[in-house]
């Protein structure tokens, strides 16, 4: 970026925009959850920053049809605003995941979207996507 160096300015966003800025890792407790009647696990999930600055965090959960966030499953997506995560920090969050009696047997996939913020929650410099798998039995 050759041009802000003629009006004194440095690209900060390098280490932010060109690597990844978050490792995300998931674990369920219990394991899997039971088809064809309501039942529930645990999701924690483990949010590091990656890099060598402090972010601004959210983090967004998406679920599949048969499972929710509450007993009546009506709830399919949450964002959780996570804060100022300083560098190398980790932070755990923990989601209750509810199955309703209409979840068949078989792996469903969940979304998790980790966005690092500027100033506010409204502006996105750069974010990282997984996908993980839930069974139900």
């Amino acid at each position: 970026m050759a041009i802000f160096n003629i009006f004194g300015k440095k690209d900060v966003s390098s280490d932010i925009t060109k690597n990844i800025p978050y490792v995300i890792a998931t674990e369920f407790t219990p394991y899997k959850l039971y088809s064809n009647k309501k039942s529930s696990v645990t999701m924690s999930i483990k949010l590091k920053n990656n890099t060598n600055e402090a972010l601004l965090t959210s983090m967004v959960i998406e679920l599949p049809q048969k499972l929710g966030f509450d007993q009546v499953g009506v709830a399919k997506q949450k964002e959780i605003r996570v804060g100022k995560l300083n560098p190398r920090e980790e932070k755990i969050l923990n989601m209750d995941i509810f199955s309703n009696i209409d979840a068949d047997a078989g792996d469903y996939t969940i979304n998790l979207t980790a966005i690092a913020h500027y100033l506010d929650y409204g502006h996105v410099i750069n974010s990282v996507r997984k996908r993980t798998l839930i069974g139900v039995v």
